[in-house]
């Protein structure tokens, strides 16, 4: 997946300052299906869920508190103390804990989703250990800067193969696939060319989206050109009602594709050529060798 957009990190926000729907609702002055339909889209891309329930109180997810604290959005979630605490000398020393040691994890949101049961499995198991997370890495590039600078001391990011910087290894690999409509005359046909998908208009990614450079040149190395694209958003919703109205094909990879491809009136085209995959690939940093917390939790992420 790619980078959510501002609007959409900025309702996340919202959601988490208010606490429920209906007073986030209140908050923005829009209809509470509108927040509701915008978080699902959000969702959508993460591959995860943010939220447990939105009715009632809006309680995080393990995954939606760390994807909050990621982004700078959440400050303090415990709750208000007492208005009126027990005077000093009633009250019990509080011991001091251990300094916690933290590594910096960095990788596009998606990918997060991808780990984040063995990263809340390595936190429980090593108390002393914090994890915290940067979702903006998605590129080798983005990756190499975060490790040189100290951003990160693991990172995952999105590639074609494998890049000269950073050095990396090969997690695992995503397909890349075509989507249409269930009625669209390509997901109808045996078999779908090249020259088929050349005539086809297309749907895209809002042009700010950090993934849609990343599929354009897939589409390129496979040799796939579509035709013109005539909707570009980042609403998943929006996309999968022009999707069901045959307005274009849509190309998607990841836990997007996995969704786009369970949901009803949509298709994924049968192509008679396999399009590239994008590779998911693991860094760390230059001095992760004097960290054996950071090398541990490297390793068993590829358990």
């Amino acid at each position: 997946m790619d980078r959510p957009s501002l609007r959409q990190l900025d309702l996340f926000a919202q959601m988490v300052a208010a606490g429920s729907l209906t007073r986030c609702a209140t908050m923005l002055g829009v209809p509470a299906e509108t927040i509701a339909r915008d978080l699902a889209s959000l969702e959508m891309r993460l591959g995860y869920r943010l939220f447990e329930d939105l009715t009632g109180a809006a309680r995080l997810t393990p995954a939606g508190h760390k994807t909050a604290q990621a982004m700078t959005l959440l400050g303090q979630d415990d709750p208000v103390p007492s208005a009126t605490p027990l005077p000093p000398r009633e009250a019990a020393p509080t011991p001091a804990e251990p300094p916690r040691q933290t590594i910096l994890l960095a990788a596009p949101a998606p990918v997060f989703g991808q780990l984040q049961e063995k990263l809340s499995a390595f936190e429980a198991a090593n108390e002393d250990i914090a994890i915290t997370l940067d979702l903006h890495v998605q590129s080798a590039e983005d990756a190499a800067t975060a490790l040189r600078r100290g951003g990160a001391d693991i990172a995952y990011f999105y590639a074609l193969g494998a890049p000269n910087d950073p050095p990396s290894r090969y997690g695992w690999s995503e397909q890349l696939n075509l989507y249409a409509g269930a009625a669209h005359p390509l997901a109808r046909a045996s078999s779908v060319s090249r020259a088929d998908l050349a005539i086809s208009p297309a749907i895209a990614m809002d042009d700010r989206n950090a993934t849609r450079p990343l599929i354009e040149a897939a589409l390129k190395r496979g040799r796939a050109r579509l035709g013109p694209i005539v909707m570009e958003s980042d609403d998943m919703f929006a996309v999968m009602a022009a999707l069901r109205e045959e307005a274009g094909l849509f190309p998607a990879f990841g836990a997007l594709a996995r969704d786009l491809g369970r949901m009803e009136g949509i298709s994924r085209l049968p192509l008679d050529m396999p399009l590239p995959s994008i590779e998911i690939r693991q860094a760390i940093g230059p001095k992760a060798s004097e960290t054996p917390a950071v090398e541990a939790l490297a390793d068993f992420l590829f358990l």
